[in-house]
């Protein structure tokens, strides 16, 4: 019976063997031909030179590729996987048992077809490699292209070289501009044989676009805003994002619809159509930049502007940039020109030159007019504009070095360099504004819908039992983290205008090189490592900052913790932030974890015998910040001296005693001893009062006096409700015990002194004496009895 089963199983799985395992391996076989025909073609395609647009389409080519390389792999890969499920099914063969001819013939075809998808599976991974490599290489070739272009040097436009080759090109390039608009008036008198009504109608609604629905749109957006958005933060970022958007897309639809009816019309040669589409390039891109800078100074409404920029600056920068966009649309119309007519490269360098001076006249102005305008607000900066007013400038530092550089380098011939960078702070000058507009919306959006007070929040503390705080907090990690994705963004767009696909590392790391250094343990020690481990250093610590400030100005107020548990939090984040950036900047210089280890343990035993106590403080300063014994605030007392905690690091604790010094406690000190926390259980104080009044004094009415000088200081709480309490009779006097309570401990003494007088005041106007059991001096003459003279 049993072998009739396993027959029949043997054979249920042969015949639906073939169907799972064929069946879809044969698309992916014929998938992954035609990928290895593509990146076949792609790399025969890189033997000859290629331009920048057929480097752009291969590398999306070979991307493709290697999606479907991947893709084929893993599905190949699960396949395999059924089949070895199959295979363990089936089990090895047992050693001098007789399989069926049937599970025999089963586990044969299995391995088979097992090995075939094999074999497919590795062709797709070196398809994937293959595809990768063809990457790296097209990658190379532009990193190459680009650095060879703004490395190549020309004749100074100082010297004479640079007027001869000019004039010398010029009869031929004005033959060129010639030949260039003949050729295009020509073709247009030939194909014009009618009225150009669709260039009229072009014209017509470039105009509505450009000027009125300009205006109507802009206007009716801000009205919207007014009447609907919620909350002000949130319409002045959508007013500032609304203007860019109205003011980049009108010019340009405007440009578009004139280009195209002049096309339609015949009014644009073939010839032009290139410089139609610069101009329209051209007037998007000066749109945008009018646009956003307009949107950030706000000079006619300045109760809509987003930046903490006064309106004298305002009114002086704004005219700047308008410039900034007549010359970004000057700088493409003129590359454009060049190109369609065939300018010499004479041309094209006095061109460059031209739009290098230029740009960095019009920076160098801007720095100028920014540096008088902060020049005399200096002196009426608080701390927090003093710092932001530094950080300032040391980027207009920076930027006047660039600007340096730039210069000397167009002096020196390196024309294609300097335009390059005086472009490039033009565009990060752009860049940077739309990011602060776009950082400053996502915010305001982020933390406006977010909040316990906003709709959404009502709804998920009430619907949903979320805490108010968690909303909050959600709204403010939500707006770091679209934040952050904006600024890898516009990393990412700071050089790709230029042609630049490896970033600023390939525009400056083959200008020169560095010498090779020496190498010790594996690890390459020269002055280029050193300097970029320097540079990551400074990033990480600077990015360290960043996130501090954002952490404890942000994220923890919105947090339910007090101050105490926020200091632990900052502290903690502080020293692991800055761990993770000297980590960071050790890899760049090529230490690896596993070095770092073996120097700990090398240290190990040093930690173990100089630095004992610096670790046990260590060690004791993290159990402090983590089970929170003794927080900020409380009122303890260490030893004989007693002060409020001011500060927990992980070495000290920071202890401010009543005469304002300040105490420095080792945190071994805190953990391994008695430390009395008089605030830990609750800020309630406690006023104690013991005095005496002779047997004879009505002991109700004194308790009465007591009770009335608690109850005429506005220090001591009604609950708990003031006790007094006869302690004893002692020496023919009754001892009282009275006890108060006050809202602090830091009240305590205060009180007890306000109760104390007023106790003394109404004593000393009843006549009670009060004070202590007397004591009794008596002097004896030597040998006396002394029982005898016992009381």
């Amino acid at each position: 019976m049993s072998k009739r089963l396993l027959g029949a199983l043997a054979l249920s799985l042969l015949i639906a063997a073939p169907s799972v395992a064929q069946t879809p391996a044969a698309p992916l076989s014929t998938q992954l031909a035609g990928t290895e025909t593509e990146l076949r073609a792609i790399d025969r395609a890189l033997d000859g030179r290629v331009d920048a647009d057929a480097q752009k389409s291969l590398r999306s080519r070979a991307l493709a590729a290697q999606q479907v390389a991947k893709d084929v792999g893993d599905g190949l890969d699960e396949q395999i996987t059924l089949l070895d499920a199959r295979l363990a099914g089936l089990g090895p063969p047992a050693a001098g048992v007789t399989e069926a001819p049937d599970i025999k013939a089963q586990r044969m075809v299995l391995t088979q077809q097992r090995s075939a998808l094999d074999a497919t599976s590795k062709r797709a991974g070196l398809a994937s490699i293959e595809a990768q490599q063809l990457v790296d290489e097209i990658e190379q070739s532009r990193e190459q292209q680009f650095n060879e272009k703004i490395s190549a040097q020309a004749a100074s436009p100082l010297g004479p070289a640079f007027w001869k080759a000019l004039l010398a090109s010029l009869p031929r390039d004005i033959k060129r501009i010639g030949l260039f608009l003949s050729q295009g008036i020509d073709q247009i008198g030939s194909a014009r044989d009618a009225v150009p009504w669709q260039a009229l109608l072009g014209a017509v609604f470039g105009f509505v676009f450009f000027v009125p629905l300009r205006i109507w749109a802009r206007a009716l957006g801000q009205k919207v805003l007014v009447e609907g958005a919620p909350g002000r933060r949130v319409r002045r970022s959508a007013n500032a994002l609304w203007r860019v958007i109205v003011g980049t897309l009108c010019p340009l639809l405007a440009a578009m619809i004139v280009t195209q009816g002049l096309r339609w019309s015949g009014l644009l040669p073939a010839r032009w159509n290139g410089m139609g589409d610069a101009v329209v390039l051209a007037t998007g891109f000066s749109a945008f930049t009018a646009a956003v800078s307009g949107a950030l100074l706000m000079r006619r409404q300045p109760s809509w502007r987003i930046a903490a920029i006064d309106d004298e600056t305002a009114a002086r920068m704004r005219p700047l940039t308008w410039i900034l966009a007549a010359l970004s649309f000057v700088t493409i119309l003129l590359s454009a020109f060049d190109m369609a007519i065939g300018a010499s490269q004479a041309a094209q360098v006095a061109s460059q030159t031209l739009i290098a001076v230029l740009h960095l006249l019009l920076i160098a102005t801007f720095l100028l007019v920014l540096g008088r305008l902060r020049a005399a607000r200096s002196e009426y900066d608080d701390a927090a504009s003093t710092t932001a007013s530094a950080g300032i400038g040391i980027v207009l530092l920076v930027v006047w070095m660039l600007i340096v550089i730039a210069s000397i380098a167009l002096v020196m011939g390196y024309i294609a360099f300097s335009l390059f960078t005086a472009q490039l702070i033009a565009w990060a000058a752009i860049l940077s504004a739309t990011l602060y507009l776009m950082t400053a919306a996502v915010d305001d959006v982020a933390t406006s819908a977010f909040t316990r007070s906003s709709r959404l929040g009502v709804m998920l503390t009430r619907a949903l039992r979320v805490r108010g705080s968690v909303v909050d907090q959600f709204g403010v990690l939500l707006s770091a983290f679209l934040r952050l994705v904006l600024v890898c963004v516009a990393l990412g767009m700071l050089v790709s205008p230029f042609g630049g696909s490896g970033g600023l590392g390939a525009v400056f790391g083959r200008l020169g090189v560095l010498a090779q250094g020496i190498e010790v343990g594996g690890v390459s020690i020269s002055p280029a490592t050193i300097v970029r481990g320097a540079v990551v250093l400074a990033i990480g610590l600077g990015l360290t900052r960043a996130f501090m400030g954002w952490l404890e100005n942000r994220y923890l107020p919105i947090t339910d913790l007090d101050g105490s548990g926020r200091n632990s939090v900052s502290l903690v984040a502080r020293y692991v932030a800055i761990a993770i950036a000297f980590i960071w900047a050790l890899a760049s210089l090529g230490i690896g974890i596993e070095h770092v280890a073996l120097l700990l343990s090398a240290l190990s035993v040093g930690i173990g015998f100089g630095l004992q106590a610096i670790t046990q403080n260590f060690v004791s300063g993290l159990i402090l910040l983590a089970e929170r014994p003794i927080k900020i605030g409380d009122l303890v007392r260490v030893g004989n001296d007693e002060g409020d905690v001011k500060r927990i690091s992980v070495r000290s604790t920071e202890i401010e005693l009543a005469d304002h010094s300040t105490l420095i406690v080792p945190n071994s000190e805190l953990i391994t001893k008695s430390v009395l926390n008089k605030t830990m259980a609750g800020p309630l104080g406690r006023i104690q009062i013991k005095f005496s009044v002779p047997l004879d004094t009505d002991a109700s009415k004194v308790r009465g006096m007591v009770q009335d000088a608690f109850a005429s200081d506005s220090a001591v709480l009604d609950e708990p409700a003031p006790k007094v309490f006869i302690d004893g009779l002692t020496e023919g006097r009754i001892e009282f015990n009275c006890f108060g309570h006050v809202a602090n401990q830091r009240a305590v003494y205060a009180a007890r002194s306000t109760v104390l007088m007023t106790l003394l005041d109404q004593f000393r106007a009843a006549g009670i004496d009060i004070g202590t059991v007397p004591q009794r001096l008596e002097l004896v003459a030597a040998g006396t009895d002394l029982a005898a003279i016992a009381p």
